[in-house]
C-alpha cells in the first residue's frame, strides 16, 4: 500500500509518517522499482500503537519504546506496566497543576470589576512576585 492508503488507515498524515520513518521510529517500508514507499499491515500496526500511545499521552520517545516492547517476543509485561503506571504519575501531576491555575484565574478574574476602569486586579495579581 501506498502512503495515502496507510495514512488513511491510521489518521494520520503522510508528513507525519515520514516523519516516523526519518526518526528510524517505524521499520522503513519497502521501496517499488519507481521508488515509491510500499507499507505493509506491520507499519499499520505500528503507526496505530505509537498515535495511541501519543493520545493518552506518551512521548515520542516514550511511544518509540513501547513499540519496542511490542516487537520483542521476550518482553515483560511488568516493564510495559510500570511505563504505564510513571506516565499515570506524571499525568495526575499535570491535572494538578492545571486545577491549580484554574482557581488562581478564577480567583483573580472573581476580583475584576471588567469596567472601563484602568485598575485590573488581574494585572496586578499577575504581577505580583510570591516570596
Amino acid at each position: 500500500m501506498n502512503i495515502s492508503d496507510i495514512a488513511q488507515r491510521t489518521g494520520l498524515t503522510a508528513k507525519t509518517i515520514r516523519f516516523y520513518e526519518e526518526k528510524g521510529i517505524i521499520s522503513p517500508p519497502d521501496r517499488a522499482a519507481n521508488g515509491y514507499r510500499q507499507y505493509h499491515q506491520q507499519h499499520v500496526d505500528e503507526l496505530h500503537l505509537i498515535r495511541r500511545s501519543r493520545l493518552v499521552g506518551f512521548t515520542l520517545d516514550e511511544s518509540r519504546e513501547l513499540l519496542a516492547f511490542s516487537r520483542d517476543p521476550q518482553r515483560r509485561s511488568a516493564d510495559v506496566k510500570q511505563k504505564a503506571e510513571l506516565k499515570l504519575v506524571e499525568i495526575d501531576e499535570k491535572i494538578n497543576e492545571l486545577l491549580q491555575m484554574k482557581q488562581t484565574l478564577e480567583a483573580l478574574t472573581a476580583q475584576c470589576p471588567g469596567d472601563e476602569g484602568a485598575s485590573c486586579p488581574i494585572i496586578e495579581g499577575l504581577c505580583q512576585h510570591k516570596k
